[in-house]
């Protein structure tokens, strides 16, 4: 076990061989202090950690006394005394060290890992009661009362306190019934917590916390099977004990925009464009975007071989890691202190715990259904936004959890709520449908809820904080990646304008939902006038140079009938020119594919306006030399029709004046003739 290794390997004592007798004797009296007064991490452990304490409080008595007895800094102890004292502070370091590891781990894991935690113990005990056996009480010059007390500590380390195993059994119990689909009954479960220290939401959301964080630490792999499910049977417990508490008191004048009234979410780059989760294993499809492993893979075993983000055929299906960007993800996970699992590159992933644990899943749905049949029912605002907030978290942490919360009928429980005036109460729900979103069958779900598209535009035109519009942005985003509701979306005109309101108006990180958004419908030809009606080709190019997906939208819209558009509008081949020098990778390469579809589509006058910007050749140079693959080939696609622009511009400027000057030269010979 990995805990138990941490725990044998102590360092060596830095007093093993050359610190004074005195100091000694000192870090003696500190350590015994310092465990006498160590509480126990849990209650069922209070036994174990009680015994240790009294063997201290006994040890610090003594060393208090030799301390008197040999005042000074010279005091010298016999060299059989000495070597066996620092044999004891060895001991006592390790006893130290176990109660600190204790200290940091979650109460359940403790509650499995009880009887090894006793065993540990005792051992130490037994290791301490056998220096003291052979500590030479005669040599120290003791006082027989203090000497009686070393002799008790000696027998009391002999007894060590057994670990209480009841509680563990009952907890395992309780598991195997949930397996069952038996719902736990309110007092048994409540019963059981308070023995393991649980009574209150704040305990319960940070022992959630610590036993995620602790199984993506793989610390425990004999207990991984039941940690999981306990983390299920926590956050079901935390609803039915503890009234769906939020981990923190909302306060209605809270901006919800802030950051310390929200967790961190990820960057946008470091979320899969087709999950919307922070990715696992990213990896490079041949169009040249970024998708977590598992996503793209299902999206090849349905039968696609398109991208998903740009709609490019593929050339092939092969899928290369993205090592850069793994390590920024693990990087940022370990910053911000989110618990993920990245899988290695390379390596067979190992299949999921999570999946084969049917008490998870079963703790999960009885979860999602007590929270669900809570929010149906008629109770205060302030209930309805815990209910809420819970139904959030709970959607957010697996598609599991999301199909039970689906399935349960949130979708249309939470389509009211995003008309609420309650900023944060309209933030949770809309958030809470993103994540059920993310879902396939939850997509229909949706889809299908009366009023639930048109309070979506709701949020997007008139939500109290620009995360709510940005998140409602991001759930269209999310509903168009099904080909029928793209269609649907797109015949919405409130759905249009509001996207594209948001597009041209909105912070940086709600543009970018926003143009996704725009992105993903502008793949339907049908949408492209509504679209260019609305101001899409305005708001993408006005974004160009912000938003990486801002050359993407213009390209799209091109490629569908929208170039006359965009061609029309003031700096937009310059915009894309100078999007080719300083983009990112993918907007590098959609801005070129822009520019060649506009020059195909709008013709000369295109080609006209691309030529006129200064620097474009050094611009097409650059990106043949730079670009991704697709890039190289769209920069020499833009080079050739630039080329011919000018050969054919050549042509009708030489032909205009071979015209002009015969005119001139035959007006005589024609006066001649007559």
């Amino acid at each position: 076990m990995a805990s138990s290794a941490a725990i044998d390997e102590w360092p060596s004592s830095p007093y093993s061989s050359s610190a004074p007798d005195g100091e000694v004797l000192r870090s003696l009296h500190r350590l015994a202090r310092d465990l006498s007064a160590a509480e126990a991490p849990a209650p069922f452990l209070r036994p174990v950690f009680a015994a240790v304490a009294r063997r201290a409080r006994l040890l610090a008595a003594v060393f208090d006394d030799l301390l008197l007895c040999g005042a000074g800094p010279a005091l010298l102890l016999p060299r059989s005394a000495s070597l066996c004292l620092r044999e004891v502070l060895l001991v006592l370091q390790r006893f130290k060290a176990l109660v600190a590891d204790c200290a940091a781990r979650s109460r359940t894991r403790l509650l499995l890992q009880s009887d090894e935690v006793a065993a540990r113990a005792g051992e130490l005990q037994h290791d301490l009661a056998t220096l003291l056996d052979l500590l030479p009480v005669a040599d120290l010059g003791l006082a027989d009362d203090v000497a009686d007390l070393l002799a008790l500590a000696s027998r009391q380390c002999r007894r060590a306190a057994a670990a209480e195993l009841g509680l563990r059994a009952a907890v395992l119990a309780l598991i195997h019934e949930v397996e069952r689909e038996i719902v736990p009954e309110r007092e048994r479960l409540e019963g059981i917590l308070e023995e393991v220290g649980i009574n209150d939401p704040a305990s319960c959301s940070d022992e959630i916390e610590t036993l995620e964080r602790e199984i993506g630490d793989r610390v425990a792999e004999r207990w991984t099977s039941s940690m999981i499910a306990l983390v299920g049977l926590l956050r079901y417990a935390k609803c039915v004990l503890f009234s769906a508490a939020t981990p923190r008191t909302v306060d209605s004048k809270v901006d919800p925009d802030d950051d310390g009234a929200e967790p961190q979410s990820p960057p946008l780059d470091f979320r899969c464009p087709i999950s919307l989760e922070l990715m696992r294993d990213p990896v490079v499809a041949s169009s040249g975007q970024t998708y977590d492993r598992d996503s793209i893979t299902r999206w090849f075993g349905s039968g696609k071989s398109t991208c998903p983000k740009t709609g490019q055929v593929l050339a092939d299906l092969e899928l290369v890691p993205n090592k850069a960007l793994k390590n920024l993800i693990v990087r940022w996970c370990r910053e911000n202190g989110v618990a993920v699992e990245v899988a290695e590159a390379g390596k067979a992933e190992p299949a999921p715990v999570v999946a084969a644990n049917k008490a998870a899943l079963e703790a999960a749905r009885m979860t999602a259904s007590f929270l669900v049949k809570k929010l149906s029912a008629s109770f205060s605002p302030e209930a309805t936004k815990r209910v809420v907030h819970e139904i959030r978290q709970l959607a957010k942490s697996g598609s599991d959890n999301r199909a039970f919360i689906g399935e349960a009928g949130a979708a249309a429980l939470l389509v009211p709520l995003l008309r609420s005036e309650d900023s944060a109460l309209q933030l949770n729900a809309v958030t809470a449908m993103l994540n059920l979103s993310i879902l396939e069958a939850n997509k229909k779900r949706i889809m299908h809820a009366e009023g639930a598209v048109d309070a979506l535009c709701h949020v997007m035109c008139s939500g109290a904080s620009w995360r709510a519009k940005e998140n409602a942005a991001a759930t269209v985003l999310s509903l168009a990646a099904v080909h029928a509701y793209r269609r649907r979306l797109g015949r919405n005109p409130r759905v249009v304008e509001s996207v594209v309101q948001l597009a041209r108006t909105g912070p940086s990180s709600t543009r970018k939902d926003a143009l996704a958004a725009l992105l993903s419908l502008s793949g339907e030809r049908e949408n492209v006038g509504r679209l260019v009606e609305a101001g899409a080709a305005e708001a993408a190019v006005s974004a160009v140079g912000e938003a990486e997906a801002a050359a993407a939208v213009l390209a799209s819209l091109a490629k569908r009938g929208g170039a006359e558009a965009i061609v029309a509008l003031d700096g937009a081949a310059a915009r894309l020119v100078a999007e080719m020098r300083r983009g990112t990778e993918w907007s590098r390469e959609c801005a070129a594919a822009a520019l060649v579809l506009l020059c195909r589509r709008a013709g000369a006058k295109a080609a006209a306006q691309v030529m006129a910007v200064p620097g474009v050749e050094w611009a097409i140079w650059e990106l043949l030399g730079t670009g991704t693959e697709r890039a190289r080939r769209k920069a020499a696609s833009l080079g050739r029709a630039c080329r011919r622009w000018a050969a054919a511009a050549n042509a009708a400027g030489a032909e205009q004046s071979a015209t002009e000057c015969p005119t001139s030269d035959a007006a005589p010979a024609l006066t001649t003739a007559s």
